[in-house]
């Protein structure tokens, strides 16, 4: 038997219409959920955090699996 629902992928121009939309609405994270219809704050959160770090490119990198290296 499954618990939840399986883990969604978002598309990176998704992730960026989040982030963005989030920022220029001043929206909260889980106003941003429930809006855009996002599973998880804290997917937000980190998004958030290598848009602002790497902008909008460093959404479209994959970060999944043990090869995933993060600064």
């Amino acid at each position: 038997m499954s618990r939840g629902k399986p883990n969604k992928r978002y598309t990176p121009e998704f992730k960026k219409l989040v982030v963005e939309t989030m920022m220029e609405e001043r929206l909260s994270y889980s106003e941003t959920c429930r809006r855009l219809e996002v599973n998880s704050r804290d997917q937000i959160k980190s998004w958030e955090r290598i848009y602002l770090e790497e902008g909008p490119e460093g959404l479209t990198v994959e970060r999944r699996g043990s090869d995933c290296v993060r600064r």
